[in-house]
């Protein structure tokens, strides 16, 4: 397994599943999911015709924080899901 996996399984709500879409839209470590951002890394995801739910999106933010996905405030978790819709629109 490659160093950047094992670091990417460490971070909380990424299982192999996750991880290993991840890896299909570029993402190989923290630095590369911190720089392109939970909503970013979420809608490269959905380019890609990966079917994933609002809680992935959840989960990069929650792993990015170092939060279950489940811990992250409603207000946040709307924040999040309005400005990936928001991105979403911009870019169609």
């Amino acid at each position: 397994m490659a160093n950047e996996q094992c670091e990417l399984l460490k971070l909380k709500n990424l299982g192999m599943a996750s991880v290993n879409i991840l890896r299909a839209v570029g993402i190989s470590s923290y630095q590369d999911l911190q720089a392109m951002g939970a909503v970013n890394a979420y809608l490269k995801i959905k380019e890609r015709d990966i079917s994933v739910s609002k809680v992935m999106l959840y989960a990069l933010q929650g792993a990015l924080m170092d939060v279950h996905w489940n811990d992250l405030s409603p207000e946040l978790k709307q924040q999040l899901v309005t400005e990936s819709e928001n991105q979403s629109t911009e870019n169609a």
